[in-house]
């Protein structure tokens, strides 16, 4: 099983938990990141995922999100038909960024595209022909019986 995990959820955990809903994010993307660890679950990152991570402005949340990132067994590079399809995406409403990340995540057929980013999952749901199943950290650790 491959998933890829948006820049927002990756640094999930290292957010505020004053909030119930990010504590339990955090809680999910902890338990889907040990599984990545133990093999269970491949990690997919991307060019941009790794651009993304080298722009944050807090030093912690940057080396955290690094770390993950030079774990992953697949790492996508920008091509032309990324590039294409996050065209397409970004006509459909989904902003530069994500739509990169989505196009990137497709690309490398993953079985999740995983982000706490409420506009990503809403626009998401309005689409009938993406080609890999976008949902939120609890989601996804429902759906994987974590």
């Amino acid at each position: 099983m491959k998933i890829y995990f948006d820049s927002c959820s990756l640094n999930r955990p290292l957010d505020n938990r004053s909030q119930l809903r990010i504590l339990l994010e955090a809680e999910a993307i902890l338990g889907l990141l040990v599984n990545c660890e133990v093999g269970a679950i491949t990690l997919v990152t991307s060019e941009v995922l790794f651009f993304e991570a080298n722009q944050n402005p807090h030093p912690q949340k940057k080396a955290y999100v690094k770390a993950i990132l030079e774990q992953s067994q697949v790492v996508i590079a920008l091509n032309d038909d990324i590039e294409t399809r996050a065209g397409v995406l970004e006509g459909r409403g989904f902003k530069g960024f994500d739509a990169l990340h989505i196009a990137c995540a497709e690309f490398s057929m993953a079985d999740f595209f995983c982000t706490c980013d409420d506009r990503i999952l809403s626009r998401a749901r309005q689409q009938g022909d993406l080609n890999v199943k976008i949902v939120s950290p609890l989601e996804l650790a429902q759906e994987l019986n974590l």
